[in-house]
């Protein structure tokens, strides 16, 4: 059965996560914007992803692009979940996942790091 919980709970799950981002690594998150939406319309079970252009895949050609997105779907997460605390966790890998992507780090990586 899938947890129940408002949208600003949630919301407040995602900025925790956020915090989890060693301050090393959150300073050199440049030019991103985290969302959340309910779910993605494409891949309804997508728990999050990353669009924009990896850090480690950035020329000089990259000034003034519009910022990366990392979007995490609500709706997606509650469903997969059975417990707030299960939420607390799935928010936390998912947020931690999306924004290795932005250091350039694969799906085949964070799976050998236990981040999939």
């Amino acid at each position: 059965m899938p947890v129940s919980m408002t949208a600003s709970r949630f919301e407040e799950l995602v900025s925790d996560a956020l915090d989890l981002v060693p301050e090393e690594l959150a300073r050199a998150v440049d030019n991103v914007v985290v969302l959340v939406e309910a779910r993605n319309d494409e891949e309804p079970d997508l728990l999050g992803l990353y669009h924009g252009v990896a850090l480690t895949e950035r020329d000089s050609f990259y000034a003034g692009n519009l910022p990366d997105t990392i979007t995490i779907y609500r709706d997606a997460l509650l469903t997969m979940c059975s417990s707030e605390d299960e939420v607390v966790h799935e928010v936390a890998v998912t947020v931690i996942h999306e924004i290795a992507h932005h250091f350039g780090i694969d799906d085949d990586r964070l799976h050998e790091l236990g981040w999939a």
